[in-house]
Formats: C-alpha cells, sequence, structure tokens
C-alpha cells in the first residue's frame, strides 16, 4: 500500500515537472528550425534481441510524436536525417526495410500531416531510391506542397558533401553561361543553389544515442546551429526529451562570432 501511495506521489510531480517545463519553454524565444540526426535504432532493438528494422518502427513512432509537438509548439521548421548516402552500405534486408517506411508512412500519415497544415520537403537524391520509395516521396510534397504551417524535411539518400559539389558545378555552370557575375558570388549565391533553399539553417541540431558527430548532415547550413547531443536512443526520445533539448537550446547564449 505504501509502494502504491509513493508511485502514485511520484507520478504526479513527474506530470507536474512536465508541465512545468513545457510552460517555461513557451516563455522563452523558441528555435525556428529544430534538425535531428535519429540515430540510435538498430542498437535500441539489438540490446532487446529484436531484429534492427524493428528498431526502425520504434523510432518511426517518435518521428510522428516529435511532427505533432514542434507543430503544436510553433516551431516553423523541422528536419530528420532519415537515411544518408552512406547508409546503403548497411545490411540489404535493413535498407529494403527503411526504403518501404516512406510509403507506409504515406499511407498512414498524410492525411494528418494535410490536416495540420504541414509542408513536407524531401532532401536528397529521390531519383536513386526504389520506384515506389520515389512515388511516395513525391506523393507527399505534391499534396502538401500548397500547405502554409510547418514546414517538415526528411533527408533521405543524403549527402551534405554530395549537396555542396552539387551546388558548386551548378554555380560554375551559371557563371559560364552568363547567369550570374562571378564576382557577385557571395553565401547568399550558395544558399540558393542548396537543397535548403530558402530555409533558415538550423538553430538547434540534436543527435540522439550517444555519438558525437554530425555525420555528412548539413555541413554549410550548421555553421552556427547550437548542437545537442544525447545518450538517449532515438526510440526513447520522449516528448519530454525534446522540450529538454529546446530548454537547453534557450538557456545558451548565441552571438554568432561576435562578444
Amino acid at each position: 500500500m505504501i509502494e502504491s501511495i509513493k508511485r502514485l506521489v511520484g507520478n504526479k510531480k513527474r506530470e507536474q515537472g512536465k508541465k512545468e517545463l513545457l510552460e517555461q519553454i513557451k516563455k522563452a524565444p523558441l528555435p525556428e528550425h529544430v534538425a535531428i540526426i535519429t540515430d540510435g535504432n538498430g542498437r535500441w532493438a539489438k540490446k532487446r534481441g529484436l531484429p534492427r528494422t524493428a528498431g526502425h518502427a520504434a523510432g518511426m513512432k517518435r518521428v510522428r510524436e516529435v511532427i505533432r509537438e514542434a507543430d503544436n509548439l510553433g516551431i516553423k521548421v523541422l528536419t530528420f536525417y532519415s537515411f544518408s548516402t552512406e547508409n546503403w552500405k548497411r545490411p540489404q534486408e535493413e535498407v529494403e526495410y527503411l526504403m518501404k517506411l516512406p510509403i507506409e508512412f504515406l499511407k498512414t500519415g498524410l492525411k494528418e500531416l494535410v490536416e495540420r497544415n504541414v509542408k513536407v520537403q524531401m532532401l536528397g537524391e529521390k531519383s536513386k531510391t526504389p520506384t515506389q520509395t520515389q512515388q511516395a516521396l513525391i506523393k507527399f510534397e505534391e499534396e502538401t506542397k500548397h500547405n502554409t504551417g510547418l514546414i517538415l524535411n526528411f533527408a533521405i539518400n543524403y549527402g551534405s558533401r554530395d549537396e555542396i559539389l552539387r551546388a558548386v558545378k551548378n554555380i560554375i555552370d551559371d557563371v559560364q553561361n552568363g547567369h550570374i557575375d562571378k564576382e557577385e558570388i557571395d553565401e547568399q549565391t550558395m544558399n540558393r543553389y542548396l537543397l535548403t533553399k530558402g530555409l533558415p539553417d538550423p538553430d538547434l541540431v540534436i543527435r540522439t544515442s550517444g555519438e558525437i558527430r554530425v555525420s555528412n548532415f548539413l555541413l554549410w547550413q550548421l555553421a552556427y546551429s547550437e548542437l545537442l547531443f544525447t545518450d538517449t536512443m532515438w526510440p526513447d526520445f520522449t516528448i519530454e526529451h525534446f522540450h529538454q533539448a529546446i530548454a537547453e537550446f534557450q538557456r545558451r547564449s548565441r552571438r554568432f562570432g561576435a562578444v
């Protein structure tokens, strides 16, 4: 009986703490653009004696939850690093499963995204993904292209070095064809040739699972991003963790090279 009372009191305190944290972050400026490297799905599954694909299924649930909360908070841009150009090296079964996730998400998640006025965009080379995956990604973009709420980016078959190289080549082509003057090239020019054209740079980048690196993700764009690394595996990353990450961002002083 005593233990039950203690648990009840503890649960009430935790719930109160969550409410207070949410109220706290609502009072301070929110990050305009949050980018997340959703790492640790495979290791999460392995710890539980499950196939790696089970970790990705659990991770997709977290993606849905964070999308909803980012939208509820009024965050303007949310970007997920879902599949890198290097991830093709993973076991074939795992790659095939990952390529099916956008198809499944299209069936079960598109309606809610449309209702929430979310605009979905893809960063990466869609043309190199399987046909059904391409079709799902294109449908996401087509069905939400006129939406004006949260901009939701999925980086699929994305690599930042490849993005930068393509941008440089396109700039060279346009200089040679007389479309732009070489002397006028600046940071704003480069921004216009990147896949994130028209988007603000990430204010906050979160990486889960304890790895402390950015893994070829938005290398140009995160020059002044606040980086937050957590040991929590992505399938265990709750809304409370998301709130804590935002609260940590709000505690930091951003000077952008100034004093």
